[in-house]
């Protein structure tokens, strides 16, 4: 997929609620994010107005802006039924529906220019049980790692404002050989290969990733997803 083909079908923000009912007391999220109208202003936190519901977890300036492809709906949809959930971009917690390409077409690293904002890849996402409740689905966190259509998060290098519309035009490629995609499958595949983990710790990964592959380098044994894909 050309970059020159990619566009932003929506810019959506949300505010934190209790989440997840009686089994989960105290849970928030703003999972469930609106669409704006308009130009909104990003910086390092992330778009003007938005929230996360646990801020140990989501948000911060490693995960500023969340990212998911638009064209993965006509594949949920397929999958698992035309859930109202699924009829409008955010039901996967996204702020930017990015419409051309996925997670194969984009890469660790990646500068992209949205609006007058300068943003870069930080990391593919890891979904969590949250999820599951949004989808009424117990598996649907375990689905999303599987099928490896996960989104991926943006730190802000420049801030500045962008809208629905825009085109983002890729600045800079450090890492073309590490794709989100190839990324997460390392995850997805319990990849413990001394060689391949040595080769991933050598590039410019956030903390939370480079703990979990050096775990996984000094241990050669896969961590438990229970508590992530579960609650």
């Amino acid at each position: 997929m050309s970059p020159s083909q990619v566009t932003i079908r929506a810019v959506l923000t949300g505010t934190a609620k209790p989440y997840g009912g009686p089994s989960k007391p105290g849970k928030q999220s703003a999972i469930d994010k609106q669409p704006i109208e308009g130009p909104i202003f990003v910086d390092t936190l992330g778009l003007q107005g938005d929230e996360q519901g646990d801020r140990r977890i989501h948000g911060g300036p490693e995960k500023a802006v969340h990212c998911y492809p638009w064209q993965h709906y006509a594949n949920w949809r397929q999958d698992i039924g035309p859930l109202p959930v699924l009829e409008r971009a955010g039901a996967f917690g996204e702020n930017l529906s990015w419409a051309g390409g996925d997670e194969h077409d984009v890469c660790l690293g990646d500068v992209w220019r949205i609006g007058s904002a300068t943003l870069q890849l930080s990391q593919p996402r890891q979904p969590c049980w949250k999820l599951n409740v949004r989808f009424g689905r117990d598996d649907m966190s375990a689905l999303v790692q599987q099928s490896l259509r996960i989104g991926w998060y943006f730190r802000v290098l420049v801030p500045g404002k962008l809208q629905g519309g825009d085109v983002p035009e890729l600045v800079e490629r450090p890492h073309a050989d590490w794709s989100v995609a190839r990324l997460a499958g390392l995850v997805r595949d319990r990849e413990t290969d001394p060689e391949l983990l040595d080769a991933v710790l050598a590039l410019p990964l956030v903390d939370s990733w480079r703990r979990l592959f050096e775990r996984r380098r000094q241990s050669g044994a896969v961590e438990d997803w229970a508590a992530r894909l579960r609650g």
